[in-house]
């Protein structure tokens, strides 16, 4: 089975987007999930941007990556979409898999009125989702029935 992790630094806005389109656009045919170095609580611009495209977080707890580490969790994929700073103090995880770097604009720096930042979540958001489908057309095997991305 595929197994993707999907890291950011606070587990609550790029790595939540990732891993809820991934869930969306393959449903149970992955296994995904999502960590940050220093865990936070999830951002609730994302929480707003990802309900406008009919997915629901609200409520999701954040994870750490240390904990998955230590729990000696597996991954055929492990992507990382924050910054190379931020990426490079990931832990290693055990076995072969595929690493990744997606790096993307971290929402909790945006600023400006409330629908400036909801413009730029957005922005964000819609990156992650095409980078997302570009992932699952080009890594995985063409599977009987599955949606078209």
């Amino acid at each position: 089975m595929i197994r993707v992790l999907v890291i950011c630094v606070h587990n609550s806005a790029r790595s939540q987007m990732a891993e809820a389109y991934l869930r969306r656009e393959f449903g149970g045919r992955i296994a995904v999930e999502s960590a940050g170095l220093e865990p936070g609580s999830l951002n609730p611009f994302v929480v707003r941007a990802l309900h406008e495209d009919g997915i629901d977080i609200e409520g999701r707890p954040t994870q750490s990556v240390f904990d998955l580490y230590r729990a000696g969790r597996s991954y055929t994929h492990v992507i990382t979409v924050c910054s190379k700073e931020a990426a490079e103090r990931c832990p290693i995880f055990p076995g072969a898999h595929e690493k990744l770097f997606w790096p993307f604009p971290d929402p909790a720096g945006f600023t400006g009125s409330d629908e400036q930042v909801m413009e730029k979540v957005r922005e964000v958001r819609d990156a992650i989702r095409e980078k997302v489908r570009s992932f699952l057309r080009e890594t995985l095997p063409p599977i009987v029935g599955r949606n078209e991305l």
